[in-house]
């Protein structure tokens, strides 16, 4: 939200995924806390974080200042009930979220919502999450979670580590043979006198975390992690029943008929687990990167930045899944770029995620069998080492979070220039779709500071289809630019042409 300093910015508001505007008036006009902000705060909570505006009423499609004038009940309101367990289930607001503004001698509050810690997901409303009491924010309105999406925010509030569990029954019989010697013959060519080389298939599992007896129930199989990593397509279809990896290579033209270049996903031809997925997927996204001759202790060195960036979000993508959520694991390749998008939203922001520093992976078994044959970067540091790596080569890279049509975190990698790996014979002009202005003025709806380069990537454009179609836009007095083109936004006008 930008910053409020006068009633002509109150008049630019528009509701988005992070701002909601509430009159407050009460029923003798002088001030109350409105119902309806409970399920707001739960929204905000389960989502990205926000903030609500009380003392605005809409008029005309715009917003104008009501003003609250018995500002200390509202507030005394607010922090009652965010101490009440039987109101809301957990506060995550002091003192300094809630602050007053006055505007041509009228008060508002406004409240800053911060997005809630794993740990205290879900917030919910009375003292049931089930039920129709749990929110979240979809574009500009609060929408109640199903059941089973709060079963999956409860299960991560008390799993550190997702893949721990073990699949009573699943042993040796349901692992891929192949694959578990390839892995164990990258361990021995890469730590030669690791300990760990020597025993059995049996024995060499249970010491990687791949099978384990848990301690109370004393049932013993396969982990979930050595199930994805190694088992067999049937196996894991059977005790994962929305498991599945695609990847796919695209032309750039959309419009073209042919859907695909290459398409990988489990057949019957292949294991299908994770170990599989990441070779051979390795091969496909690195195929065409160009590999400069350079020699280190007489060796010819074949891997760049370029390489590790792409293998570490192709393994980031892998680790940070939550398998018992309905998106599948989906790698795509496009001249112009790649996405990797996984089932599960993060677990920590995505802005402190790219910093690093902190990690809370959700499947650290997995990521320690990685991590033991070379592969992928240790906790904290995986994604700002794909930032480096893919920035200092010219591209740009997007991280966020999607709730529709299933919880899911995408990460958008995109070449700033045609490389040699990208250059295709010369196309006309790209045609923009009528639904393309649409499209764009729903994004900017919900996110006013995108940049024409995040508008290309989001909607998978080429920027000028994207500056074509704004033009359009603001000719016809749909869209216009407030400010200057750094630091500026873009607002959305809400009438037809």
């Amino acid at each position: 939200m930008f910053p409020i300093h006068s009633v002509t910015d109150i008049a630019l508001l528009r509701e988005s995924i992070d701002l909601e505007c509430k009159l407050a008036a009460g029923r003798d006009g002088a001030g109350a806390l409105p119902e309806d902000f409970w399920s707001t705060y739960s929204a905000f909570a389960n989502s990205q974080g926000g903030v609500v505006l009380l003392g605005l009423r809409e008029k005309n499609g715009q917003f104008e200042v009501a003003g609250i004038q018995n500002i200390a009940k509202v507030r005394k309101e607010l922090f009652d009930g965010l101490n009440n367990r039987q109101k809301v289930s957990v506060n995550l607001l002091n003192d300094t979220a809630v602050s007053e503004v006055e505007l041509a001698g009228k008060a508002i509050l406004a409240v800053n919502v911060p997005r809630a810690t794993r740990k205290q997901r879900p917030v919910y409303l009375t003292t049931n999450p089930l039920s129709g009491h749990t929110y979240r924010r979809l574009n500009d309105g609060d929408r109640t979670v199903p059941d089973e999406g709060v079963k999956r925010m409860l299960a991560e509030q008390v799993e550190d580590s997702r893949d721990a569990r073990v699949f009573a029954g699943y042993g040796l019989a349901d692992v891929d043979s192949d694959g578990l010697h390839a892995y164990r013959n990258m361990l021995a060519s890469h730590k030669p006198d690791h300990p760990w080389i020597v025993p059995n298939d049996d024995a060499f599992l249970q010491l990687i975390g791949g099978w384990r007896q848990d301690r109370n129930s004393s049932e013993q199989g396969l982990t979930l992690a050595g199930l994805l990593m190694f088992g067999q397509w049937a196996a894991i279809q059977e005790a994962l029943p929305y498991y599945f990896v695609d990847y796919q290579e695209l032309p750039e033209n959309k419009e073209s008929d042919t859907r695909w270049l290459d398409r990988l996903v489990p057949e019957g031809s292949w294991s299908g687990n994770l170990f599989d997925f990441f070779r051979k997927v390795t091969r496909k996204l690195t195929a065409d990167l160009k590999v400069p001759f350079s020699l280190k202790d007489g060796f010819r060195q074949d891997d760049t930045p370029l390489h590790r960036a792409l293998r570490e979000a192709l393994i980031n993508a892998l680790v940070h899944a939550d398998y018992s959520d309905r998106a599948s694991v989906l790698v795509i390749k496009r001249p112009s770029g790649f996405v990797f998008r996984n089932p599960g939203v993060m677990r920590v922001p995505a802005t402190q995620a790219l910093q690093g520093g902190e990690s809370d992976c959700r499947n650290r078994i997995l990521h320690q069998m990685f991590l033991m044959v070379g592969l992928g970067e240790r906790a904290g540091s995986g994604l700002p080492k794909i930032l480096q790596g893919w920035e200092g080569n010219g591209g740009t890279l997007t991280l966020f979070d999607s709730f529709e049509p299933y919880d899911q975190t995408r990460l958008e990698m995109r070449w700033a220039s045609p490389t040699s790996a990208e250059k295709t014979p010369e196309k006309t002009p790209e045609k923009t779709p009528e639904k393309t202005p649409e499209r764009i003025l729903d994004l900017l709806r919900n996110a006013p500071h995108l940049t024409i380069l995040d508008i290309a990537t989001r909607l998978e454009k080429s920027e000028s289809a994207v500056e074509r179609a704004i033009r359009k836009l603001r000719s016809a007095g749909r869209l216009v630019r407030v400010g200057p083109d750094k630091g500026g936004y873009w607002q959305v006008i809400n009438r037809k042409p």
